[in-house]
């Protein structure tokens, strides 16, 4: 049988993932994710997937973001069906990150309504928390390294990708051809996360390329932070820093309590944790402990290093208070949650610092403010930002330039194909021009809606 692969998200942008497999008879979807950025990506949400989702016979997911999971909720309320295959650490950290997703965006379409800054009448949520709950029986968990059959007749397996806890890249065959999806990779020598499993050979691969066109350097992130940090305290500032609430803020908790132990933080500021999220997400970090690197002593560092901050009052508090301090809160790229009312607070006093730890999407307040911009839009109006704003590259979780072309590297021989997705456009080509110089492989960027036929 003909077997095409279909680009509904992830390709041109790096969020949205999904890709389509469909040999005529039966229909698999490798990650769910939402769109986020800009707001011509965020309305592509709000459109139907092509075709019947009761036609797919299963939905794969490399890893929990909401960008690969988050779009899962309303693939089941358009009639989905079927099994959702993740490794069991994703099943628990989708447990957190969907339903607060829904939470979200009821909460904001309610203060659109009450404050009446939205063009719909009324502002309707994409989906609710409810929907999110719903959409979590479906979830299968599967574990790495084992031969899983799937509905249709393929069989996949889950491989170790770091990136964040159960994080996997998936191997796909089927009819007669093994199709290679990297999910997110990681970096190598995390103090964390495992390193990228080696990956012997596929006929096709879709290799992600976030940071396809840039290498994060070798400057040691508690130095920078910690200089960040003192200067800041010297001001008599709050160093906020927005985080993804899985993955980097427990990055950002173990270096922060290696700082702490080795006093390199004058005079030693309160360490706050603000997002009941990454909270339950450390938690989860602990239940899984064949999937990460850290000791049970790393591991109660971590957990103890900050004050947790659980209600929406207590937040509060912590942003009306003057005292210098440290606050995480999410979200990483300052979309959504309560980081917005710290920046509200935060953002317009120069004796303060906020410090993004990652990639900045598009069209996100995050890239804006790394990019210099004098303020932001929150909440229907402008916040002036006269805060120290750096961004922490290197405390991304997503393998660099040169990191992606190591995974690759290994390779027995060649793919057929080499399709470079979940990249902006800039990182995918130069990223597809390393591969073909120096691999000499051949290398596509798709296109959002492409349709490919795998021969």
């Amino acid at each position: 049988m003909t077997l095409s692969l279909t680009f509904l998200g992830g390709a041109g942008t790096v969020t949205g993932s999904k890709y389509l497999l469909d040999n005529g008879d039966h229909r698999i979807l490798i990650d769910c994710g939402l769109f986020q950025g800009y707001k011509a990506l965020r309305l592509k949400n709000w459109a139907p997937l092509p075709g019947d989702p009761h036609k797919i016979g299963a939905v794969l997911l490399t890893h929990a973001h909401l960008d690969h999971s988050g779009y899962l909720p309303l693939l089941i309320n358009r009639g989905y069906r079927s099994q959702v295959f993740c490794t069991a650490a994703t099943q628990d950290l989708c447990g957190i990150l969907l339903p607060d997703s829904g939470h979200l965006a009821e909460r904001d379409a309610d203060f659109a309504n009450r404050k009446g800054f939205s063009k719909h009448k009324p502002a309707l949520p994409l989906y609710t928390e409810e929907d999110a709950r719903r959409a979590l029986d479906f979830l299968k968990p599967v574990p790495f390294d084992v031969v899983q059959k799937i509905p249709g007749g393929a069989t996949a397996r889950f491989r170790r990708a770091g990136h964040i806890l159960g994080a996997a890249s998936i191997e796909l065959e089927w009819e007669g051809k093994r199709i290679l999806f990297s999910g997110d990779l990681g970096r190598y020598d995390d103090p964390i996360m495992f390193d990228p499993e080696k990956m012997d050979w596929a006929d096709y691969v879709l290799v992600e390329s976030t940071y396809g066109d840039r290498t994060h350097g070798t400057v040691d992130p508690e130095q920078v932070l910690a200089e960040i940090v003192n200067r800041t305290a010297k001001r008599g500032g709050t160093v906020l820093i927005p985080s993804f609430a899985v993955g980097r803020a427990q990055s950002l908790l173990f270096h922060l309590s290696r700082m702490k132990a080795a006093g390199v933080i004058r005079p030693d500021l309160p360490i706050f944790l603000d997002s009941p999220m990454a909270i339950e997400a450390s938690n989860i970090l602990g239940r899984h402990p064949r999937d990460h690197r850290l000791t049970p002593e790393q591991s109660k560092a971590l957990a103890t290093v900050a004050h947790y901050v659980q209600t929406g009052d207590e937040s509060r508090e912590l942003t009306a208070s003057p005292m210098p301090k440290i606050i995480i809160s999410a979200s990483g790229m300052a979309t959504g949650g309560r980081v917005l009312h710290h920046l509200e607070h935060y953002a317009p006093d120069h004796r303060n610092a906020i410090v993004f730890a990652g990639f900045q999407a598009g069209g996100t307040r995050g890239a804006a403010m790394v990019a210099g911009a004098q303020s932001i839009k929150m909440y229907g109006r402008y916040v002036s930002v006269h805060a120290e704003v750096t961004n922490l590259s290197m405390l991304s979780a997503h393998a660099d330039r040169h990191e992606l072309m190591r995974w690759l590297r290994v390779f027995q021989k060649p793919p057929i194909t080499t399709f470079v997705i979940h990249g902006e456009p800039t990182a995918a080509d130069t990223f597809r021009h390393d591969i073909e110089q120096d691999l000499g492989w051949t290398v596509l960027v798709p296109e959002h809606g492409e349709k490919v036929i795998l021969s």
